[in-house]
């Protein structure tokens, strides 16, 4: 069978913004932080890639969902610390219903599958 025929073989990147909001939910993080915390949550196979998620943060600033401001320690490099914005917290919202609404519908399959079985047909008697 082909890897694109593989069930979940889709984009990585399809929960990574749902990903990002939650990881910044419980509170400001550092980007390099929330590359760990995310990937907690399954939809990344391997390390997350920087790149990748530095550029949907980037994004989602530009749509108002996360806030960023430079923190300037006494001793060390500057780091960008990142929080969740009302609006953020509002698709975070949609994007957990919409889980549940696609939860519910997978569940659903699977007991369809697994209650029904196969149909009978007059080759089969």
């Amino acid at each position: 069978m082909e890897e694109k025929n593989m069930p979940g073989s889709g984009r990585q990147e399809r929960y990574i913004q749902a990903s990002i909001l939650l990881g910044l939910y419980a509170g400001p993080s550092y980007g390099y932080e929330l590359i760990n915390v995310i990937q907690q949550y399954g939809f990344i196979e391997g390390a997350a890639p920087p790149g990748m998620i530095y550029r949907h943060l980037r994004q989602m600033e530009e749509d108002n969902l996360v806030r960023s401001e430079w923190e300037t320690p006494e001793s060390g490099a500057a780091k960008r610390i990142y929080t969740i914005t009302e609006e953020g917290r509002e698709v975070l919202d949609l994007w957990v219903r919409f889980m549940e609404n696609q939860a519910a519908k997978l569940l659903d399959f699977v007991r369809k599958y697994r209650t029904e079985g196969p149909k009978k047909t007059a080759d089969d008697e």
